[in-house]
């Protein structure tokens, strides 16, 4: 079972002479260049009515150029009525403020009732696009917004986009330590040499920017804004722990920055039992991409970080 994508269109002065698929390229940017050469292979491309197997192709003046292709469905994910928190929908987009202990695809371990299981029961056409249209992840128990493309062009350009920095992630955390002042941290990242499940600064690594800002200050610990710029898996809780103020709760990451002896009784026990990373996507933001209008959203802090920042601020430095 499958979609079709039909596109068409003609060679123009500037394309003509060039390559089959830098000319699909241009003349139909919403699609990634790997992705025209691939329906090129397969026989989906017809070049001035016909057939036309070779990539590298040179198009002439006026050519007339046809892509059917098939967009094959995800048959092993199925669709499974999850309840979402949509923010905002439209024919393009989804905004899910996702909660904790939801993983976002399913994997090793975890084969179904996963965030792509419930946009695919919401939204069976997810079915035709990559990943369902996720556009970027969050971890299981990190909560917060995130975007989901409904087409295979949408999910493309937002791709992109992400790739330019145009979409602007927005994270509040509470760390591990009496952070003095924002900063950034800019440091390469890639899988842990030893612990292959967990990230680490490698030198070799991808890089890799954290920016963030002190949003308020307690005994021993700090309330922060946080803003990335690039997209590493784990890439905040990793950057926090490099810079010895690991996130509140983290599993995995967690160092003995707080000074235990600072932290009150109620603390402690809100603390202790604090179920994952204080780390939520509370503001995102992008250009829509069909009118490109700017467009913001935020998710309000979800209760168990309510929770400790009222239990902070019984402990409150300012």
């Amino acid at each position: 079972m499958s979609s079709i994508v039909a596109l068409s269109g003609s060679i123009s002065p500037e394309l003509a002479g060039l390559r089959l698929d830098q000319a699909l390229a241009k003349l139909f940017p919403d699609y990634s260049r790997s992705q025209l050469q691939g329906w090129i292979r397969a026989g989906y491309v017809t070049l001035g009515n016909q057939l036309c197997l070779n990539t590298k192709e040179k198009v002439l003046l006026d050519q007339t150029v046809r892509i059917a292709a098939p967009l094959p469905i995800q048959e092993t994910w199925s669709a499974q009525a999850i309840p979402l928190d949509i923010v905002y929908e439209d024919e393009s987009i989804l905004v899910i403020n996702k909660p904790a202990e939801l993983v976002v695809h399913p994997g090793a371990g975890v084969p179904d009732q996963t965030l792509v299981n419930a946009l695919l029961h919401h939204d069976p056409a997810l079915a035709t696009v990559p990943r369902a249209g996720i556009v970027h992840r969050l971890d299981k128990d990190t909560t917060g917004l995130l975007v989901v493309a409904r087409t295979l062009p949408v999910h493309n350009r937002l791709i992109q986009n992400m790739k330019q920095h145009e979409i602007i992630r927005e994270y509040d955390a509470i760390v591990n330590g009496v952070i003095m002042a924002g900063g950034t941290v800019e440091a390469p990242i890639a899988r842990h040499p030893s612990r292959r499940t967990q990230m680490a600064v490698v030198p070799t690594g991808r890089p890799a920017i954290t920016h963030y800002r002190v949003i308020k200050r307690y005994p021993a610990h700090s309330h922060l804004r946080i803003q990335l710029e690039t997209g590493r898996t784990h890439q905040i809780r990793v950057h926090m722990a490099y810079i010895h103020h690991a996130v509140v709760g983290d599993p995995v990451y967690k160092t003995s920055i707080a000074s235990r002896a600072r932290i009150e009784d109620p603390l402690k026990t809100v603390l202790r039992h604090f179920p994952r990373q204080a780390l939520h996507a509370i503001k995102l933001s992008l250009h829509h991409p069909l009118t490109q209008e700017w467009m913001g959203f935020t998710a309000p802090l979800p209760a168990d970080m309510k929770e400790l920042i009222e239990a902070l601020e019984e402990t409150s430095l300012e």
